[in-house]
């Protein structure tokens, strides 16, 4: 997919992060998730393990927002605080982090090195043969910001394409090149800039009308910048791109064979998106409204 790159935890986002590196995936079963059958483990599973032990393996990718080290050794980040909560009301009260390489996290599960796997991995039909999904817990898509009040009414990549005055600030390499060409935004108003922050300079310069990239990169620029005249539209529609929504959805994986870990890690995160507590985790890492799930499923995610 792509890389999200920026200061601080920034530098995450325009990487292309778990959420959408392509690592090496052998298919244990050849099921499906969601809907996928179990392949044949005894019925106490990992699940039962756990909560007998007291503690379960979890293993990270090494990125920021969503797992990292803070400069006391603490481990932390969105995917981390999600799963300690989830496990601890599943009465699992210790979990053992490791932090690994994004390639490494499916060989690791399969290999039994961890019992589940997360942080900024999406959900797709090639990784689904390979791991049982859990539902997601966060998803990403793109953004743009503009002059306060949106003097523009610019909420899509089709109204910058319809709007001759409108012109919009993106980083030289970025993924959202295509997307505006293909949503039809003439190449001579796409302002290339050689950074994230060079994009914000423009339309605070008032040279570019919008600028984009993806929704927690966007967000977390704006709350660097501290400007009050400078809004995100927080009701962007994101683009399709030949025929497919540009959105990704992050989740934790198990082992084919772990189905009742993932109903019942599915059954506690979904209590922490009814009451609001997943979106004040999320929000902790620079998440916003906009990066919520909704109702997607691993079931359907799995499907393509």
């Amino acid at each position: 997919m792509r890389k999200f790159a920026m200061v601080l935890f920034l530098s995450l986002f325009t990487s292309v992060v778990g959420c959408g590196q392509v690592e090496e995936v052998t298919s244990g079963s050849g099921a499906e998730n969601g809907g996928q059958k179990s392949a044949s483990a005894s019925a106490e599973g990992t699940l039962a393990k756990a909560k007998e032990q007291g503690y379960v393996t979890v293993g990270f990718a090494n990125e920021k927002p969503y797992a990292y080290k803070t400069s006391d050794g603490q481990l932390t980040g969105e995917a981390v605080e999600i799963a300690r909560v989830v496990l601890k009301n599943l009465g699992i009260n210790e979990m053992k982090g490791e932090l690994t390489e994004f390639g490494s996290l499916i060989g690791g599960l399969q290999a039994k090195r961890f019992d589940l796997i997360t942080a900024g991995m999406f959900i797709n039909p090639k990784r689904c043969a390979a791991v049982r999904f859990a539902d997601p817990e966060y998803s990403i898509g793109e953004g743009i910001a503009v002059q306060k009040g949106n003097p523009l009414n610019l909420h899509s990549y089709e109204d910058i394409a319809k709007n001759k005055d409108a012109k919009v600030a993106v980083m030289t390499g970025a993924v959202e090149i295509g997307y505006l060409e293909k949503s039809g935004v003439p190449k001579d108003r796409i302002l290339l800039v050689p950074d994230q922050a060079s994009a914000l300079s423009a339309l605070q310069a008032g040279r570019a009308a919008a600028m984009t990239m993806t929704g927690p990169s966007l967000q977390a620029m704006l709350e660097s910048a501290k400007d009050d005249k400078i809004e995100r539209v927080m009701d962007f529609t994101q683009p399709v791109i030949d025929g497919k929504s540009v959105r990704g959805y992050g989740a934790t994986a198990f082992r084919l064979e772990d189905e009742a870990f993932q109903q019942a890690f599915n059954a506690e995160l979904k209590k922490l998106k009814e009451s609001g507590e997943l979106l004040k985790i999320l929000q902790q890492f620079g998440f916003t409204e906009q990066e919520l799930p909704g109702d997607a499923t691993a079931e359907a995610l799995c499907k393509g």
